[in-house]
């Protein structure tokens, strides 16, 4: 079990006071999401340009955002900013003393956070000759996203059919430094809750719907935004309000060894 939380922004010309209230949000989303991973955090942004910063640390979150780094990775961003995610780790392969085994995870150009175990991971790399640089698991959802991003449009297709050779827990946040400008949210068998705000034009999401009812408890304008299992969403910077939906499969497993 582990956290997700986040913003996804659209196009906006943004006040520094409103950038700096959403990161506020985000921070107190992040400090939430500890209860489910408390080994380590780490947060990243990317903006249209395809620029990015990352920081984690095997530490939980309510000392991660004390640290001077992670201040200064949130004043980073500015309104170019497509995604601020952000990931509370529970150990279960990989160290977490080994940074590369935290979350946001780089593979390629793709940046993004998973909660969830895909049991089949070490076998899908060898069989579909993907380059590995991290001990776990999750380095191969976005392995596979990757091999989609690398024309000017996502090849969403082919990102599903890779999906379906997964066998686990996926749900998971990602963009490209190729195609900043698009986020996919997909929710397979682990929980995500999302809020989206008119005005703001931007989508906070979580793990436990209890920490966005905390954080959004004086809040006004923010709305539920279902989400069904296997589904993905396709949010886009240029018009966030217009975002799609597309169904997506892989071999749904509880535990090890324990299929449905």
């Amino acid at each position: 079990m582990c956290g997700l939380a986040g913003v996804i922004f659209g196009k906006k010309r943004r006040r520094a006071e409103e950038r700096d209230h959403l990161a506020w949000l985000f921070t107190r989303l992040l400090v939430l999401s500890e209860s489910r991973g408390p080994h380590a955090t780490g947060v990243a942004w990317l903006n249209r340009d395809g620029e990015h910063r990352l920081f984690k640390r095997p530490v939980p979150a309510g000392q991660f955002v004390t640290d001077k780094a992670f201040q200064e990775v949130l004043a980073g961003m500015d309104n170019r900013a497509t995604l601020l995610v952000g990931h509370t780790r529970r150990r279960t392969r990989g160290d977490e003393r080994i940074n590369r085994n935290n979350h946001p995870i780089r593979a390629g150009d793709v940046i993004g956070t998973h909660n969830g175990t895909i049991y089949n991971a070490d076998r899908l790399f060898r069989r579909l000759r993907l380059r590995r640089f991290a001990e776990v698991d999750s380095e191969l959802l976005f392995r596979l996203a990757d091999r989609a991003f690398r024309d000017e449009t996502p090849d969403l297709e082919r990102f599903k059919r890779d999906l379906a050779l997964c066998r686990g827990q996926i749900t998971a946040v990602l963009a490209s430094r190729r195609q900043p400008g698009t986020v996919l949210v997909l929710k397979g068998n682990k929980p995500l809750e999302l809020r989206i705000h008119r005005r703001h034009r931007a989508v906070l999401y979580a793990s436990d719907p209890a920490f966005l009812d905390a954080v959004l408890a004086d809040e006004r304008g923010w709305r539920p935004l279902p989400l069904e299992s296997m589904t993905m969403l396709v949010f886009r910077h240029e018009s966030l309000m217009e975002f799609s939906r597309e169904s997506f499969t892989f071999i749904a497993q509880g535990k090890r060894g324990k299929a449905p």
